[in-house]
């Protein structure tokens, strides 16, 4: 939980490519629960393009077109799990913060 007046970093951006943040003590909000959903995604599937890149640099026929591809896929998946570790590391330290002065 955000204690009240704290930005949430959400794990997606504006049309602009700016950050998104949400202003909300209520981890059970729509908006909050649809982070939560979003970031799992996020996740899932970084997970699951990072056993594909290991597959795909084990296969020495893998094409150079492919690799470029892979490269601007895990690129995407990176930037996709920093902001969600940004964004979890934050409530953690706000939570632990809550506890010290409670």
């Amino acid at each position: 939980m955000t204690m009240p007046h704290e930005l949430r970093l959400l794990p997606w951006t504006g049309p602009d490519g700016k950050p998104c943040f949400l202003s909300t003590d209520d981890s059970d909000s729509y908006l909050s629960r649809l982070a939560d959903n979003t970031e799992s995604v996020q996740l899932g599937m970084a997970t699951e393009l990072l056993d594909q890149a290991l597959d795909m640099l084990a296969d020495a026929d893998t094409q150079p077109d492919d690799l470029r591809l892979l490269a601007k896929d895990l690129t995407g998946a990176l930037r996709d799990t920093l902001r969600v570790a940004i964004s979890r590391g934050h409530r953690m330290n706000s939570r632990s913060t809550d506890h010290q002065s409670g």
